[in-house]
């Protein structure tokens, strides 16, 4: 009866998301992944609002993006990031800082919640769309607030990769590292990194990769410290003896596979099939999510908000742009 329940709304997310991957090869500047969520926040709103897709359509979002998660683990090593240097890792971890402390502060001054505003700094200091699905149920996150951040952030995230590869060639000119840490350090999705990327040059997609290798990387940091974070009740009770009672995992199990799926894909030799495998699953698991997280967000309630929203995510985006800008001449990554 429940895998009844569940396979219209999980059949017609997979649906949106073949679409959307379709036509994100025609339209590669936009990406599939913000066709998907654009297209099902348009579609739930108007023909698709059936209470039979409820179930399905929650089981793509929460779990389908825990699956991305750890697949995600097995496309990246840590012997990558030994490629971009020092320099690109102080960039890489300052900028994840800031940006992660920048949208916790704007968030909260414009009268957000605080799991929200968690949520929106690690979406778009960390991976996006993943991110936010790693760290909504650590911290505690409902279904609406993980579907307004991830909407805010796929949208921010539009709007930066059709903008900054000109902004890079503009002010970086032909330094190679230089585009790509402004374009791999800032970009909330893997494929708006790589979309923005190829609007320079593909050299740039190899090494704006790196830079966001090493912020995927930090997932499993941001995650735990997000959990500690909302650990401590009213009450201030101490995380481990709550552990104790419950018998909880530190972190979510699916931040935990990730980290075993990277550490397996750093220091054993996998067959390639493997590496393909995982980021073909991962990305169609990602983008059926996304999917998903647009049918089901009411989008008269996420309107509501929108002058807040705006005013968030636009903040959010012009602190990365001239932090990372700063960064790449101070610390001279050419």
């Amino acid at each position: 009866m429940k895998q009844n329940t569940i396979l219209p709304g999980l059949l017609l997310s997979f649906i949106v998301a073949a679409v959307s991957k379709g036509l994100g090869l025609i339209f590669p500047e936009i990406g599939g992944a913000t066709i998907a969520i654009l297209m099902g926040i348009l579609l739930g709103n108007t023909v698709f609002k059936q209470s039979i897709l409820a179930t399905g359509t929650k089981f793509a979002e929460s779990r389908l993006l825990e699956y991305s998660v750890v697949l995600l683990g097995f496309t990246v090593t840590f012997q990558t990031i030994a490629h971009i240097g020092l320099k690109g890792i102080a960039l890489v971890l300052v900028l994840m800082s800031v940006t992660i402390f920048s949208a916790y502060k704007i968030g909260r001054k414009l009268g957000f919640g605080e799991k929200l505003a968690l949520m929106m700094g690690a979406g778009n200091a960390v991976c996006g769309s993943s991110a936010i699905g790693a760290v909504a149920p650590a911290i505690g996150a409902d279904d609406e607030e993980k579907g307004q951040v991830i909407t805010l952030v796929n949208l921010l995230g539009t709007v930066m990769m059709l903008t900054l590869p000109f902004l890079g060639m503009a002010l970086f000119g032909d330094s190679l590292l230089a585009k790509s840490a402004m374009l791999g350090g800032t970009l909330q999705s893997v494929g708006q990194v790589v979309a923005g990327a190829s609007l320079v040059n593909s050299e740039t997609v190899k090494f704006a990769m790196l830079f966001k290798i090493m912020r995927i990387m930090m997932l499993v940091v941001v995650v735990f410290i997000f959990e500690r974070k909302m650990a401590k009740d009213s009450h201030g009770e101490n995380l481990k003896d709550k552990e104790a009672k419950t018998g909880k995992l530190p972190i979510p199990w699916y931040v935990l596979g990730f980290l075993i799926c990277c550490v397996l894909n750093s220091f054993i030799s996998l067959p390639h099939v493997l590496d393909t495998g995982a980021h073909f699953f991962s990305t169609w698991f990602e983008t059926t999510a996304l999917a998903a997280i647009g049918l089901r967000l009411d989008f008269k309630k996420f309107m509501k908000e929108g002058p807040r929203f705006l005013i968030y995510g636009l903040s959010v985006g012009a602190i990365q742009t001239v932090l990372v800008t700063v960064l790449i001449f101070v610390l001279n990554i050419r």
